[in-house]
């Protein structure tokens, strides 16, 4: 399993710069994927495992990345405001150092996997092709959009309260 993870690892990192544009992907609902629940190791070393029937916002990120950076802030803000949404962070190609660092930084309120070969479930559908990247689940355990590049807070927003009113 590392090494499929090792092997589709580079694909993530593409576009981690501080000049990307971000770009939204939404998935009508009759044309979603399934997927299986999420869990792992966080950084904390409790065992995560996703909720059932709730809106989960998945941010892939890595210490070093500047456009990480620049988005944490909004990504505690937003998970802070939408308390029915699931926020989860999945670390990639970082220490764990570098990242309790950085989540505490930035006051991250929810867990991060450091485990980042769940995101394979994610590779017939919206796969994290860059980071940041960012996927929503549906309340359904659907694939439903993504988020490539830095969020904002106007283009999270949006795609989480479609969601919610689904």
């Amino acid at each position: 399993m590392k090494k499929i993870t090792l092997i589709l690892l580079p694909i993530f990192l593409v576009g981690c710069g501080s000049q990307q544009t971000a770009t939204s992907t939404f998935i009508a609902k009759d044309k979603r994927i399934n997927v299986k629940p999420i869990t792992g190791q966080t950084l904390t070393g409790a065992i995560f495992t996703q909720p059932v029937g709730k809106v989960t916002v998945i941010n892939v990120w890595a210490s070093w990345c500047a456009p990480c950076r620049a988005e944490a802030p909004t990504l505690a803000a937003l998970a802070k405001k939408y308390k029915g949404a699931v926020f989860l962070g999945v670390l990639t190609r970082d220490s764990e150092i570098a990242a309790r660092a950085f989540q505490k930084r930035f006051d991250l309120p929810y867990p991060t996997l450091v485990d980042d070969s769940v995101l394979l479930q994610f590779r017939n559908t919206l796969s994290a092709n860059a980071i940041p990247s960012t996927i929503l689940i549906d309340k359904k355990g659907r694939v439903a959009a993504r988020i490539s590049g830095e969020i904002t807070v106007a283009s999270l927003s949006d795609l989480i309260e479609k969601l919610h009113a689904e």
